[in-house]
């Protein structure tokens, strides 16, 4: 069974930096792409970032792109999410999520969920 465990989510002030945090259960953590959602209440999840298994090939939201970098430690099995320069409209919880198939912005692509971090960011 695999386990996602999101940290690092706070409050901080609008233009702040929180650096989020997805440990993975499991060996084969290297052989997996990952992905970060957000949601908020009443709206559909959302995608924000995605790293292939390689490293090679990242996607990112437009709305969070040159604001969000999405980074790797397969030593440590962590998929990471630094968010710099954050707005109120970034306030979400967020989610890691490991990918399965199909194309990687899509909920439906990614069959394990971590229980998503809280971050809230004042104007």
């Amino acid at each position: 069974q695999v386990q996602l465990v999101e940290s690092g989510g706070g409050r901080v002030q609008a233009g702040g930096s929180l650096r989020l945090s997805c440990a993975a259960s499991g060996s084969t953590f290297n052989s997996y792409s990952f992905g970060w959602f957000r949601q908020t209440p009443g709206k559909e999840r959302e995608f924000v970032a995605s790293m292939s298994a390689s490293s090679r090939t990242i996607y990112y939201a437009e709305s969070v792109k040159g604001r969000v970098t999405i980074s790797r430690d397969n030593a440590k099995n962590t998929v990471y999410l630094q968010m710099n320069s954050l707005k109120p409209e970034d306030t979400a919880v967020y989610y890691c999520a490991r990918y399965m198939t199909g194309g990687y912005s899509y909920t439906s692509s990614y069959n394990y969920w971590g229980q998503g971090t809280q971050v809230t960011v004042s104007s």
